[in-house]
């Protein structure tokens, strides 16, 4: 028997939410199996089984949170088997073949655990195996209840395997009545899906008990139910504490820069247009971006942060770039490292990629750290402007308002221009208002006109 703990799974996060369990108790699993989604304070995290062998308990269920080294699951490694009850005796010449003892080796994994190279303290058993036609359940029942002399029908060599799914899925079976070992699996790996499990009540004319189940499983509404609480955990706590811890800790001064970014619009057309670049989506953001790579080599008080500690003012130069997502889990901010050695087309697909995990939930937590300067594009949903809150350890954000058609004074004339207002939220210990107003210039200046940006370094 190996108990797995949950490990920590970076940045020193004390705790997780089990999301769900992708085995169940009497699986086979391999090393590396993915065995659960647990959700930390950043992101969601599949979980590979340190061990080969078979689930022997789950000491959760989806929904606990399990503070980081509690037992999460128990397993029996191969070559072992833990009877449910004490065998009886077998009969004279039927008895259980002895395996010889043998050492495991176990390679690392992904997440530093895995079973140490060992040898049996004793000889290991055969699992039982089940009468054709018969369950695995009966059939134990009749070894273990038999007298000594009883003959019992001799069980074939081919073991039962439990049919693989989720606890959900098992859920909905049994509110259904359906066996689980009936339905086709169309799920990776052999993984019977809800789909599969409510097919097969359709095929069989169990919809009225699946409806009946959702029913009997669901509270209805009463009439004085006018709110709806959700507990707070999750990317949701995170963020909430650091916004706050960064509200009341770092100073926040915003400043507003409207400018004229036809000439980026039109250079993001020709670059999509562009067939060698077909694959790459350039847009706005990402030469925004640039943009900010940039202004911060010639402006690096935006690219330091306050350490209290050491009562210093720590620059870096190099830029690590936060970019700001909205997902379903809430804000979350990944980083593109070392940002500023990249061309405008590396950035572009670093930024999508991005976005694209975010979206997925499956952006780890090592990802989301490191950042030195984050900026965030409110623009998508149509705002104009905002006063963004700094991420915690960084002395600037930021964000990007909507591109739209107004009327602009252009060489001396008015005219219909794309136009769009930058918002920059600054650490006024770091950063003085001069500092802050020369970085957004700079950026306004290379949006306007994205040929300043050769004559930048």
């Amino acid at each position: 028997m190996q108990d797995f703990r949950l490990p920590d799974l970076g940045e020193g996060l004390p705790e997780a939410e089990l999301v769900q369990w992708l085995v169940a108790e009497g699986d086979t699993v391999s090393l590396n199996q993915n065995i659960a989604e647990v959700e930390t304070a950043k992101a969601v995290v599949e979980l590979p089984s340190p061990y080969a062998g078979t689930v022997q308990r789950l000491h959760h269920a989806a929904g606990d949170t399990i503070d980081v080294g509690d037992v999460i699951v128990t397993f029996a490694l191969e070559g072992e088997t833990v009877d449910a009850a004490p065998a009886a005796p077998a009969e004279a010449g039927k008895g259980e073949a002895e395996a010889e003892p043998e050492e495991e080796k176990a390679t690392p994994n992904l997440v530093g655990y895995g079973a140490a190279p060992r040898k049996s303290a004793r000889p290991q058993r055969r699992a039982r195996a089940a009468r054709a036609g018969a369950s695995a359940s009966a059939d134990t029942a009749v070894l273990e209840a038999a007298p000594h002399d009883a003959i019992v029908e001799q069980p074939i060599e081919q073991p039962v395997e439990r049919p693989r799914s989720t606890p959900p899925v098992r859920k909905l079976a049994k509110d259904l009545g359906i066996d689980l070992a009936l339905v086709e699996a169309t799920g990776e790996n052999g993984l019977i899906t809800r789909g599969d499990v409510e097919a097969y009540a359709g095929h069989t004319g169990m919809a009225d008990a699946q409806a009946a189940a959702a029913a009997s499983t669901t509270p209805a509404p009463t009439s004085d139910e006018r709110v709806t609480r959700r507990p707070i955990r999750g990317v949701r706590k995170a963020t909430a504490e650091a916004m706050v811890r960064s509200a009341f800790t770092a100073p926040h001064v915003t400043t507003f820069q409207t400018v004229d970014v036809t000439a980026t619009m039109e250079l993001v057309a020709s670059l999509r247009a562009d067939r060698s670049l077909e694959g790459h989506r350039i847009g706005v953001m990402a030469v925004a971006a640039k943009a900010v790579c940039l202004a911060l080599g010639r402006n690096p008080s935006l690219n330091a942060k306050w350490d209290d500690a050491a009562g210093e003012i720590v620059e870096h130069h190099y830029v690590n770039l936060g970019v700001a997502a909205a997902t379903e889990r809430g804000l979350i901010v990944p980083v593109v490292p070392d940002a500023d050695a990249m061309t405008l087309v590396e950035l572009a697909d670093a930024i999508g990629e991005l976005a694209a995990t975010a979206r997925s939930g499956k952006t780890p937590p090592a990802a989301m750290t490191g950042g030195t300067f984050s900026i965030t594009n409110f623009g998508v949903f149509g705002v104009e402007a905002g006063t963004p809150i700094l991420n915690p350890g960084e002395a600037g954000i930021l964000g990007l308002g909507t591109v739209a058609k107004r009327p602009w004074e252009h060489q001396g004339e008015i005219a219909l221009r794309d136009v769009m207002t930058l918002s920059l939220s600054f650490d006024h210990r770091i950063v003085d208002g001069a500092e802050g107003s020369r970085f957004l210039v700079d950026v306004a200046s290379v949006l306007e006109q994205p040929g300043r940006a050769m004559l930048l370094r």
